[in-house]
């Protein structure tokens, strides 16, 4: 599938530091917050929010940026592509990347916005409800996007949450054509059914006509087809891109490859904490056994050992040994 290269995935998407903190749901209640959704913000209100909330855990954070950072910790040679201003948090958010190998050179933004966050608040039921205000994020222009470390990836990978600001629209497209052009594929996340809503008929044709490979879970693809039941979204999804890699939570995964169906069980964690970051590490665990060589089975699986780990701890991102992970796992 794939020509020898230097990367293996380039993500592209919002460069944010999360803050995770334990809720329960009348807080949810007292400040309309959208149970296990994400909510775009401005910065009075996260200023507002952040003074209501709970003591944090602040880390890195970021759908493609997680997904990346993952993929570096199963051992997968990676870049990502994304805006923080030169402030403290950005300080934070470039440094973790780059501390698990990460290549990250995308300039600073001059603008006075800072750098993005994300208040995260989980609930005893480990959902997790995200309250984003992106800041430098939505800095990300046409001109950030390297050619060359797009050029150099198997697979460029994006977050559909990126389609929000027009400017970062247009490097999206950007990112696409550059990677088409030199043969490699593409790879795109729904990210969060609110955002599918904003954007159904231009994801339905990216979908159709610039993704190659798919992430999506069971109410993403459902709301992408406007369908009442995962089935008719599995088979409306069909045959519109190479893959489509769909998500069911504790029901595992489906894999959908033209004539091919692969049902994967989900890997029990040692114990359910915080679902942040649960599509994102499944993600990086099946691009990385794509551009390992593995077959879409056993990508899958990987992708569901990563999932298992991240829930079972608060933050979006793995604290164990991935690698070792993977070896005892005989994956």
């Amino acid at each position: 599938m794939f020509r020898p290269a230097r990367l293996d995935v380039t993500g592209i998407g919002n460069a944010i530091v999360d803050i995770i903190a334990q809720t329960d749901d009348a807080f949810l209640a007292r400040h309309t917050i959208a149970k296990g959704g994400m909510t775009l913000i401005d910065a009075a209100a996260a200023t507002h929010l952040y003074g209501a909330m709970g003591p944090g855990v602040e880390t890195s954070g970021g759908s493609a940026a997680n997904t990346i950072a993952g993929m570096a910790a199963l051992g997968g040679k990676v870049a990502f592509i994304g805006k923080v201003q030169r402030d403290q948090l950005g300080e934070v958010f470039a440094h973790d990347l780059r501390a698990l190998g990460v290549e990250y050179e995308t300039p600073a933004s001059h603008s006075e916005s800072p750098t993005g966050r994300c208040l995260i608040l989980v609930t005893p039921d480990a959902q997790r409800s995200m309250n984003t205000f992106l800041g430098a994020g939505q800095e990300l222009r046409p001109q950030d996007v390297d050619p060359a470390t797009v050029e150099a990836a198997s697979i460029t990978y994006l977050e559909g949450y990126l389609w929000d600001p027009p400017h970062a629209k247009d490097a999206f497209c950007k990112a696409m054509d550059i990677a088409h052009k030199a043969e490699r594929l593409v790879a795109m996340s729904l990210s969060d059914a609110f955002c599918v809503e904003r954007y159904r008929e231009e994801f339905q044709h990216l979908v159709a006509g610039g993704i190659d490979i798919l992430f999506a879970n069971e109410t993403e693809i459902m709301s992408l087809y406007q369908t009442t039941s995962f089935d008719a979204a599995l088979q409306a999804v069909r045959g519109k891109c190479a893959i489509a890699a769909l998500t069911r939570s504790e029901k595992g995964s489906v894999i959908v490859a033209g004539d091919e169906v692969h049902v994967i069980d989900a890997v029990k964690p040692r114990t359910l904490l915080d679902t942040t970051g649960a599509g994102d590490m499944f993600a990086a665990g099946f691009m990385y056994g794509l551009t390992h060589g593995r077959a879409l089975a056993g990508s899958a699986r990987i992708g569901a050992l990563a999932a298992s780990e991240v829930i079972a701890h608060l933050g979006p991102r793995p604290q164990s040994d991935m690698k070792a992970l993977l070896q005892k796992s005989g994956l």
